[in-house]
């Protein structure tokens, strides 16, 4: 038999044909790829995965990189039942292999991701099962560093970069608006990715700049970013947190406002004008114009007036400084005068007329009402003859209804002045007593005295009704033992009135006036009925008194002349007396 040559070869190399027979059972069906995924910093764990053999003799673990020879880590013999670790510095105290020939390594590294081989030797066979150990990352959170103060409509500006720091492997940066992915827009939207590897670690950092020209719409808007990385369990991401940026845009339109607690403005109040723009920032300066001023006013945003009169009424407005936009609002300053004549205090004598004015000049449609004493008048006061009760406190006031707090009051008071007038009457009761009443009406008020003729006496004893519309009465009751006559004085600082009434001794009951209580038209018809009747009961009396005094006068001789009743109740008894007079004297 002919030898061939691969035959002759492991003849002569017995090292090398064990070499390729190894790698030709790594090649045959069967053998798979085991691949073991650990994270940054853990511990790697990679069991054999060729179960044990019952005639093991020893088993080695090592790892295979590409253009490099096979680097031994472990030997553990089963024989001996010892564990070596080879001298490699990169696994120094990191190694572990159990006795099934699991192999630990702590402290998982970037470096850690090779192929290992696990291998065992029997006394007829060589086995070898390989291990790819991947190692996995997570980045840190992403973050916008560097982000712009503010960007600029109608500008392409650096919004800020999304950094994600030490991942494996490497991730991608996803920039994101109100929760919407941005997608690259010339000119708009303009994006860079960056990543850089640190040599000690073998970690990622990813760094993604955007540059963007913003809208007006993008004010409040929230911009953020995403990393996508793989980890052991596939695909993961991680969202930073959102920024808000200020978003500058010019002045599109200009607003004017009357700053007031009230709707309305009267005379005396205060203006406060508002003017703003719609552009962020907002303008800080504006030109104010007022009525009745040629030039603008320069201001901050407010321009207050301050006790504004009628003539503020008018056309307001406010522009830019460069005066490109404005806007205007109208101010109307409600006024409310009132004009009475006369007023204040205001002396009339009774009788007289007095003509009363209360004009009203309002910038609204008012409602005038008088108010008399406090109460509320049903119509304007006018007088053609005064009265003493037309005196008083008049008061006449305007309110503008739509207008808060803007009404007016002006008050006359009114002062009726009369000498003193007196009218006197008698009653005469059936206990032979009698009434004397001096009615009296007079303002100020007539100060009442009464007097007995012949004597002069004061009399004290009198009774006064309330003083009402300048009238009262005093009252006194007698009962003479002879004919006297009264006199009523009144008096005040206009003038002294005096009138005097004869009071019969006579004790026949008479009423020679009514006493005027009231106005009522049934007392004034019982009162005349009362008068007839006593005029002809007296008539009837009057001719017995005259025959009665007749004889007294006679038997008393001419003395009895002395004694004249005037009493102007009883005229027919006076003429009686006057003619036996005459007869005597005859």
């Amino acid at each position: 038999m002919m030898e061939t040559p691969a035959a002759a070869s492991c003849t002569r190399r017995p090292l090398l044909c064990l070499l390729l027979l190894l790698a030709a059972l790594c090649l045959r069906p069967g053998f798979g790829m085991y691949t073991v995924n650990a994270v940054y910093g853990d511990t790697i764990v990679m069991p054999c995965p060729q179960g044990v053999p019952n005639n093991l003799m020893f088993g080695k673990w090592k790892y295979e990189m590409a253009d490099t020879s096979p680097v031994f880590i472990a030997f553990r013999s089963t024989t001996k039942k010892t564990v070596q670790y080879d001298d490699v510095l990169e696994y120094k105290d990191r190694l572990s292999l159990s006795e099934n020939y699991t192999l630990s390594i702590k402290n998982a590294r970037i470096s850690d991701e090779k192929r290992f081989v696990c291998m065992l030797v029997t006394v007829d066979n060589v086995y070898e099962e390989p291990t790819v150990v991947k190692v996995f990352k997570q980045p840190s959170q992403p973050e916008i560093i560097h982000p712009a103060n503010f960007l600029e409509t109608e500008k392409l500006k650096m919004l800020g970069e999304c950094i994600a720091r030490e991942s494996y492997p490497d991730g991608n940066i996803t920039w994101y608006k109100n929760g919407n992915i941005l997608q690259p827009v010339e000119g708009v939207v303009v994006m860079s990715l960056q990543k850089v590897v640190d040599q000690s670690t073998g970690l990622f950092t990813t760094t993604s700049s955007l540059q963007y020209m913003p809208t007006k719409k993008d004010a409040n808007a929230q911009f953020a970013c995403s990393v996508t990385y793989y980890g052991p369990s596939g695909q993961e991401k991680i969202s930073s947190e959102p920024v808000v940026f200020d978003v500058h845009y010019p002045t599109e339109k200009v607003t004017i406002k009357v700053l007031s607690q009230r709707n309305t403005i009267k005379e005396g109040d205060n203006i406060t004008l508002k003017c703003s723009g719609n552009g962020n920032p907002p303008p800080q300066e504006f030109l104010f114009y007022i009525p009745g001023e040629p030039e603008g006013i320069r201001s901050s945003d407010t321009y207050v007036m301050t006790d504004v009169r009628r003539n503020a009424t008018g056309e307001y407005k406010c522009s830019l400084i460069d005066r490109s936009m404005e806007d205007s609002t109208t101010i109307t300053v409600h006024y409310l005068d009132l004009s009475l004549t006369p007023s204040g205090e205001v002396i009339k004598q009774i009788g007289e007329a007095l003509p009363i004015s209360c004009t009203i000049s309002s910038s609204r449609n008012a409602t005038m009402f008088w108010i008399k004493d406090n109460t509320r008048m049903q119509t304007s006061p006018s007088f053609s003859s005064l009265e003493y009760k037309d005196a008083g406190n008049y008061i006449c006031e305007t309110t503008l209804q739509e207008v808060e707090g803007l009404k007016k009051r002006q008050t006359l008071t009114l002062i009726v002045e009369g000498k003193p007038q007196i009218r006197m009457s008698k009653k005469t009761q059936s206990n032979k007593s009698k009434t004397i009443i001096c009615h009296v009406e007079g303002f100020p008020k007539p100060a009442v005295q009464w007097t007995t003729t012949g004597s002069g006496s004061i009399i004290n004893k009198t009774e006064e009704t309330n003083y009402v519309n300048g009238k009262f009465s005093s009252k006194i009751v007698i009962s003479p033992e002879e004919n006297v006559t009264l006199t009523c004085i009144a008096e005040n600082q206009l003038e002294r009135t005096v009138t005097s009434i004869n009071v019969s001794a006579i004790s026949i009951p008479e009423y020679d006036e009514p006493d005027e209580r009231n106005g009522d038209n049934r007392e004034k018809v019982n009162d005349q009925a009362k008068l007839i009747v006593g005029i002809v009961v007296g008539l009837l009396l009057a001719a017995l008194v005259a025959g009665i005094i007749y004889w007294v006068y006679m038997k008393k001789s001419k003395t009895a002349s002395k004694h004249v009743d005037k009493d102007l109740g009883n005229i027919e008894e006076n003429k009686k007396l006057e003619e036996n007079n005459h007869k005597s004297e005859a």
